[in-house]
């Protein structure tokens, strides 16, 4: 998934439409984003989970501006009336959270949904480009891209130049037959006995390894395992193989939806923070440094969380877990080194 180490193994509700444009430029000429694709809604709506191709519960949610907020906007922004939104998901995308939907061309997921979301709440026609994942980044640091929605963790390095709205809980997960009693329940000591397989490479493989460290010095046993693909990794866990696989979580409760009606259906088995024991991570809309964008979006944020459509969002993506209580701006993040 692409958000810091773990992307390597892996958007205005009173306007009738929500525009997906090519930023031009730069970015366009540093790798390309996809095709315009319009979108409607209602006035005063915004639908989630539209095209999802399975991966969420379309669901219609009434989102109103909300002219205090509207207010906190710097004046170009407020007077543009738009919210230009990126969202790193070219050349093949990142269900459930940023990808091509089922009618094969409108950019949907849980990233590009939150920033329509937001720019309701702020009163602005959200416009939305995709971009590869260091291209976006482009986008921002040009001015062509008001905010970056794409699961983007909280760091200290990235602070350096960017601002930060959280948004979600940076989690990695544990995937399990829906038949299993297992659970982690947080505890890494219950992975005692356990043969657990995780992608090469990845933050979640940095974890696992440590805990087999510490399991071991108790005496006590963990077998990691690494398979080529994802297939391979599931045809291990329905064949009996291993007894879970350990991934990023929006990877996980995307997998739990498609294999809900299968003959081997699979459930989630507890969470970790993707910053480890000492620190939550946290994913955040990432406007460049100083914009004045941060503090309306996340009170933004904030407003959604209050008035019930946050959770709406998360549930329709089977993300629940991932809620937070409250948006901050610029909370602390991956120390440097760790980023």
């Amino acid at each position: 998934m692409p958000s810091h180490r773990t992307r390597r193994s892996l958007i205005r509700g009173l306007t009738a439409a929500t525009l997906v444009t090519s930023l031009t430029g730069s970015l366009a000429a540093c790798g390309g984003n996809g095709e315009a694709v319009t979108t409607t809604d209602a006035a005063g709506t915004v639908t989630v989970g539209r095209v999802s191709n399975g991966a969420a519960t379309p669901t219609e949610l009434k989102v109103s501006e909300v002219k205090s907020l509207n207010a906190e906007l710097p004046a170009a922004v407020r007077e543009r009336g738009t919210l230009n939104i990126v969202v790193g998901a070219l050349p093949d995308g990142f269900p459930p959270l940023a990808y091509t939907g089922g009618d094969q061309k409108t950019l949907t997921g849980a990233e590009p949904d939150i920033g329509r979301l937001v720019a309701a709440v702020l009163g602005l026609e959200p416009r939305l480009s995709n971009a590869t994942w260091e291209n976006m980044f482009v986008g921002i640091d040009s001015g062509r891209a008001d905010v970056g929605f794409a699961n983007i963790t909280d760091t200290e390095e990235r602070k350096k130049k960017y601002d930060f709205a959280s948004y979600r809980k940076d989690n990695v997960g544990f995937e399990v037959l829906k038949k299993s009693t297992w659970n982690f329940a947080g505890n890494y000591e219950n992975l005692a006995g356990k043969t657990v397989a995780v992608d090469s490479g990845t933050n979640q493989e940095k974890i696992l390894l440590e805990w087999q460290r510490k399991l071991k010095a108790q005496g006590k046993a963990l077998t990691v395992k690494h398979y080529a693909s994802k297939n391979a990794t599931y045809l291990a866990l329905t064949g009996g193989r291993i007894d879970a696989y350990f991934g990023a979580n929006p990877g996980v409760a995307y997998h739990v939806t498609q294999t809900a009606k299968s003959p081997n259906p699979t459930r989630g088995a507890g969470t970790y923070s993707g910053a480890g024991a000492s620190l939550q991570g946290l994913i955040a809309a990432t406007t460049k440094k100083n914009s004045g964008l941060a503090r309306p979006i996340a009170d933004a944020v904030n407003h959604l969380i209050e008035n019930g459509q946050y959770a709406k969002w998360l549930a329709a993506y089977n993300l629940s877990s991932e809620a937070v209580s409250t948006s901050r701006v610029n909370p602390p993040g991956l120390p440097l080194g760790d980023s």
